[in-house]
């Protein structure tokens, strides 16, 4: 490799983490596959370069905690253009097992990182591979990720579709955790789309398999699901309970990740009673536990929670305050529906300060990356937005209205993310120039 830097063949990178990265030239790199070709052994490397991103893939996500790691998200998205073409090439020849062991492997990355249409993309090729339609335990998880990633999309009725598919297999197998699973992700579409009486039999018929399966875990994350439902139908004795059962667990299992969430989402119950003093303090403890953990993620999501309970309060500048510091975390991180739902945060605490246009033209920021990832507000939470944006529609003319919204819909969203990180910006407006690079929830 240093003969071929040193005749400018290739060029070296180097990596923040130390590592090198080598980097070809467009040209270059065809005329060395043509020589490849020539050699007789194209397919062969092709294959051994699969093989490998096939076992890097599969050696993260295999680890529940690791596949969900930064550390290792981060190496597949150093990676992402190699694991891409290795799935390819699988796709292309028809080499339906490895295929459909890279694209599950790949479920998280694409979930977290959201690149949700590439992933349902790729599932969706795999699974009409001749070799992948035998109901098998890699087609059950394949029909699973592509599930999951579809609902992420808010395309209910394709997601429970291939849900279902998978569930059916599961059960002919005679796989009583993937039922499980199944009937979770069946569960959270339902909620999702609004219709709660069918989640809450379907995390209760989920609730009871795991516990048969006796995995604390497990049993307190159902737990977590069911609450939040029964928070929904506004049965908070139930929520508050369930809740409890599942930190206790997460206490004695020592998972700090959920308590933090535990608490969290008590705070949400406490706030929908009113119990403001309540809410304020679970949602510090679970911030100052993910600040322990060095959970950016999670630290985020409270520090959006804590600006609304302050929003609740009509204290806008603590709310902007907290939105703030929330926004540069989501930023850093780039995940784009957090970038998008601080946005619709700070949208709706300009409309209470009367900055209809400010509150108007962030909304359609918001919408856009939403569009741009393809991760739409659920039924619930659209109609949430709708009632925080009430008093800068009812201020603006519709003509109006609609000018400063997609005002916001055609601005960058770096611009949009510098606005709001501006302290005492409400009257200032950001000029649209062009569609948003990217998107956001």
């Amino acid at each position: 490799m240093a003969s071929i830097v040193d005749k400018s063949l290739v060029q070296q990178v180097d990596q923040p983490a130390g590592d090198l990265r080598f980097l070809m030239l467009e040209t270059i790199r065809e005329y060395a596959l043509e020589k490849l070709t020539a050699s007789g052994e194209g397919e062969l490397t092709k294959r051994a370069h699969a093989a490998y991103y096939l076992v890097l893939a599969e050696e993260g996500a295999s680890d529940e905690a690791g596949a969900e790691s930064s550390e290792w998200l981060n190496c597949l998205e150093t990676e992402h253009n190699n694991l891409l073409s290795a799935l390819d090439w699988l796709t292309d020849t028809g080499n339906a097992d490895w295929a459909l062991r890279l694209g599950t492997a790949l479920f998280r990355f694409w979930e977290t990182r959201e690149y949700l249409t590439e992933g349902r993309d790729r599932l969706g090729k795999i699974l009409k591979l001749e070799g992948a339609v035998a109901p098998t335990e890699g087609r059950v998880r394949a029909l699973f990720a592509a599930g999951v990633l579809a609902g992420e999309q808010g395309n209910y009725a394709s997601a429970d579709t291939l849900i279902d598919e998978s569930l059916q297999i599961a059960r002919k197998l005679g796989d009583q955790r993937g039922v499980a699973v199944c009937l979770n992700a069946l569960a959270v579409h339902a909620r999702d789309r609004g219709d709660i009486a069918v989640a809450r039999r379907l995390f209760e018929e989920c609730l009871a398999l795991w516990r048969g399966f006796g995995d604390p875990l497990t049993i307190a994350r159902s737990l977590s699901n069911l609450a939040s439902i029964v928070r929904l139908q506004g049965d908070y004795a139930n929520a508050r309970s369930f809740y409890a059962e599942c930190l206790s667990i997460f206490r004695k299992s020592n998972n700090r990740t959920g308590i933090a969430w535990s608490l969290n989402y008590q705070g949400d119950v406490a706030r929908d009673q009113g119990d403001v003093e309540s809410a304020r303090s679970l949602y510090e403890e679970g911030l100052d536990t993910f600040r322990e953990l060095g959970d950016r993620w999670g630290m985020a999501g409270s520090l959006a929670d804590l600006g609304n309970l302050a929003r609740d309060q009509e204290n806008y500048d603590v709310a902007d305050s907290l939105y703030r510091e929330s926004m540069r975390m989501f930023q850093a991180l780039g995940h784009k529906r957090g970038i998008a739902r601080v946005l619709e945060c700070f949208a709706c605490s300009a409309a209470a300060q009367r900055q209809p246009a400010r509150s108007l033209r962030l909304a359609g920021a918001a919408a856009a990356l939403r569009q741009t990832v393809g991760a739409a507000l659920t039924p619930s939470e659209q109609v949430k937005l709708e009632r925080g944006l009430e008093p800068a529609r009812q201020t603006l003319t519709n003509s109006t209205a609609a000018t400063v919204w997609f005002e916001g819909w055609t601005v960058p969203v770096e611009k949009a993310i510098e606005e709001v990180l501006m302290p005492h910006s409400a009257g200032r407006s950001v000029t649209a120039t062009r569609g948003p690079d990217e998107p956001a929830t």
